[in-house]
């Protein structure tokens, strides 16, 4: 177990072996909760993240889509091409 020093404006630093541990980024965000003495650091992934992301994949051209069918859908999940359609 290691110890960490809160700083001047109520800071910690996460261990780097923990860090690599937890596949952390920068930029990351962890759910704060204390039980009883205890405080517990949980990763969470936000919405906000997750949003931010989208719309930087929808920005650089990294969609899919629109789909057809259901079944269009599947096999783009998958990684097959699409069947070509004669207008």
């Amino acid at each position: 177990m290691a110890a960490v020093k809160v700083g001047v404006s109520r800071q910690i630093v996460i261990p780097k072996k923990v860090y690599d541990q937890l596949r952390l980024s920068s930029g990351d965000y962890l759910e704060v909760e204390l039980k009883g003495d205890r405080l517990i650091l949980t990763p969470k992934e936000l919405v906000d993240k997750r949003l931010a992301e989208s719309l930087e994949d929808l920005k650089k051209g990294r969609i899919h889509g629109p789909f057809a069918t259901a079944k269009e859908t599947v096999r783009a999940l998958r990684g097959r091409r699409p069947n070509k359609r004669t207008k």
